[in-house]
Order: structure tokens, then C-alpha cells, then sequence
């Protein structure tokens, strides 16, 4: 699964798009450098019911941005994508 495609599933999941919820999270202040990945995800799971796996793909949204490392473009691996961009604004807004 490319990693845009666990962000979209997320929007799917929780009915938020992943940049909505970056601002949920930096209002509750989890973009402090501090706040550790435990923390984020547990707020993931008890508000969304988000699983390990979706809720590391927006810890890395509010940790690290939009930006993934570009070796995931373009290759074979598991999390491969076609842009070192992730859409946060939504499925349904996302251009083609």
C-alpha cells in the first residue's frame, strides 16, 4: 500500500482529511518536537479508531510534513508512491 493510499483510507476511516487532521493535532499541540509517537497514536486510536499502521502514516504527516523521502518514488517497494508530495486536502479534491 503506497503511503498516499493510507492517507486516503484514513479520510475514508475517520471522515477527515489528513490535513484536517494535522490541525486537529497541532491545536492539541502534538507537532511539539516533544510529544512522541506513542502519544499521537493513542490519540489516533481513542478518538478515530485509527490501528498502528494508518496513525504512523499522519504521526509522519504532523512529525515531518508532506514531504517522503524519495527513494518510495517510483520504486517497487511496499510504500511506493508517484510523488515525494502527499495530498492532504481530501480525495475528492485530489487532481488526478
Amino acid at each position: 500500500m503506497s503511503f498516499q493510499a493510507y492517507l486516503d483510507a484514513v479520510e475514508q476511516k475517520t471522515g477527515l482529511s489528513p490535513r484536517q487532521l494535522l490541525d486537529i493535532a497541532r491545536q492539541k499541540g502534538f507537532d511539539d518536537p516533544a510529544v512522541k509517537a506513542g502519544e499521537i497514536l493513542d490519540w489516533l486510536k481513542s478518538d478515530y479508531g485509527l490501528g498502528r499502521g494508518h496513525g504512523m502514516a499522519i504521526v509522519h504527516v504532523i512529525k515531518k510534513g508532506e514531504k517522503i523521502d524519495a527513494r518510495h518514488v517510483g520504486s517497487a517497494g511496499t510504500h511506493r508512491d508517484k510523488s515525494d508530495t502527499l495530498w492532504l486536502d481530501g480525495v475528492a479534491t485530489k487532481p488526478s
